[in-house]
């Protein structure tokens, strides 16, 4: 795993900071504690520090989902991220305090805890949490978040956003979060500077304090409390949910399910107290699509869950073809209070 991630991670059960460790082909991470967590022959890391309580979207959504934004059809979706991500890094490095002076690379590398980053010859150290005198256990102070920011997806599903903005971000480093396994596969690959962990964004998030410097939430549940504390101070939350008319020509058609006119307000609920809502977008595309593209798109989001296999098809051939959809989100930066 890129060290500049991995020295962000902490572990889900102690919170202490994790190494990579390896034994014949299995790899793993583990902290000092001796707490492990396997890492999958697919790339992604599980982080879970118990059963998670539901499994997230199937292997079919997955699939149906990585398929539609393959043909590019959420790319709106994709750009307007990528645009807002940059402009919050530009933001954060401008704001940030300058870091203290390096350590020089011949000390780095004297000590056995550290590892180096891959073509270069100076090692970076892993943090790590000291107990104090009064024996409350107090974090290291989390790497230069500016230097080379990590942009954290919660609840990152193929990735395909992540990978996204890393593009548009060519010093970044991104984690994609998730609770499904199938989307971990996929988004272990979404782009080289990725990596992937699974784990519920509900509980506390395997990271360091004020680690991140851009979180991604795209149609997915918010964990305000947690965003905040992963969050840089000087970093922003960038939230996407569907406006009022996102797919609206399908939903009476096929009987899918409706935007939730409160959606706005549950939003701020979730994130109040802990960050302030700074800038506000809608971004609309009309999309042209055949009948077998407008069950895919059926399939890979929350419709699945309640649309009947048998009623979809018998809806879809009234369709007339081409299908005009459209896609409209909402796109909201926050910062932390």
């Amino acid at each position: 795993m890129d060290l500049r991630i991995l020295e962000r991670l902490r572990c889900p059960v102690c919170g202490d900071p994790l190494a990579e460790v390896t034994a014949g082909t299995a790899r793993a991470l583990r902290c000092p504690r001796r707490h492990s967590f396997d890492i999958a022959r697919q790339g992604y890391v599980n982080l879970l520090a118990g059963r998670a309580p539901h499994v997230g979207d199937t292997a079919e959504m997955i699939a149906a989902r990585a398929d539609f934004q393959a043909a590019g059809h959420y790319d709106v979706i994709s750009d307007a991220l990528a645009a807002a991500a940059t402009e919050a890094v530009v933001r954060l490095r401008a704001t940030a305090t300058p870091p203290p002076a390096p350590t020089p690379p011949s000390a780095l590398c004297s000590a056995s805890t550290h590892a180096p980053l891959s073509g270069q010859n100076c090692c970076a150290e892993v943090s790590r949490a000291k107990d104090t005198p009064t024996g409350v256990r107090v974090e290291a102070p989390a790497p230069d978040v500016g230097a080379y920011p990590l942009v954290v997806d919660a609840g990152a599903g193929t990735g395909r956003y992540l990978g996204a903005v890393l593009a548009a971000l060519p010093d970044a480093v991104g984690l994609a979060l998730d609770v499904s396994k199938p989307a971990l596969r996929r988004a272990a690959r979404a782009h080289p500077r990725a990596a992937a962990a699974l784990a519920d964004t509900w509980q506390r998030l395997p990271l360091a304090d004020a680690s991140a410097a851009v979180l991604l939430n795209v149609f997915a549940p918010r964990n305000g409390p947690e965003f905040h504390r992963v969050l840089d101070p000087a970093g922003t939350l960038l939230v996407v949910t569907p406006a009022a008319d996102h797919l609206t020509e399908l939903v009476d058609a096929l009987d899918l399910l409706r935007v939730d006119p409160d959606k706005a307000d549950r939003v701020a609920a979730s994130l109040g107290g802990h960050f302030t809502p700074v800038n506000s977008t809608v971004h609309r595309a009309e999309l042209t699509l055949t009948r077998t593209e407008v069950a895919t798109l059926v399939g890979m989001g929350p419709s699945a869950w309640h649309t009947d296999p048998g009623a979809l098809a018998a809806r879809l051939p009234a369709l007339p073809e081409p299908v005009r959809v459209t896609v409209a989100v909402h796109l909201d930066a926050h910062r932390p209070r």
